[in-house]
């Protein structure tokens, strides 16, 4: 499977009390490639689940592999910020949406339905997902 990897997906798969856990197990038994992700993501997910070293151990394990250089993506980082304003689009899910528009082959998965059914890739483009209610 390729795909993109957000927060919520990463503390559902490592947090047994979850409430999308069983989801998460059963997604990333499917992973026969690292998840793309980005420091954001990994540093959100830190911070949920308490434990950079679970996190770390994630890339370590294969599941993810770091796969965005945030300073390369700047300029379009900034215009997607500008763009979600009103969202008050956190950093992490800006870095996403770029990815995105990068690896476009790529759902993303999150728990995140919400912001990612209104964020855009190029644009005007939906973002394929994989999420709990799909």
């Amino acid at each position: 499977m390729r795909a993109i990897a957000d927060t919520g997906f990463l503390v559902a798969f490592a947090n047994r009390r979850d409430h999308h856990h069983a989801w998460a197990v059963a997604l990333a038994e499917e992973v026969d490639e690292p998840l793309l992700t980005c420091e954001a993501v990994l540093s959100e997910a830190a911070f949920h689940l308490k434990s950079t070293s679970l996190v770390l151990e994630m890339v370590d394990q294969g599941l993810l592999s770091l796969a965005f250089d945030a300073k390369k993506n700047f300029k379009e980082l900034r215009q997607l910020a500008a763009r979600y304003a009103d969202r008050q689009a956190d950093f992490a899910d800006l870095c996403l949406v770029r990815m995105s528009e990068l690896n476009p082959r790529h759902p993303v998965i999150t728990v995140d339905e919400k912001d990612f059914s209104v964020y855009r890739r190029n644009g005007r483009d939906t973002i394929p997902l994989i999420t709990p209610t799909r």
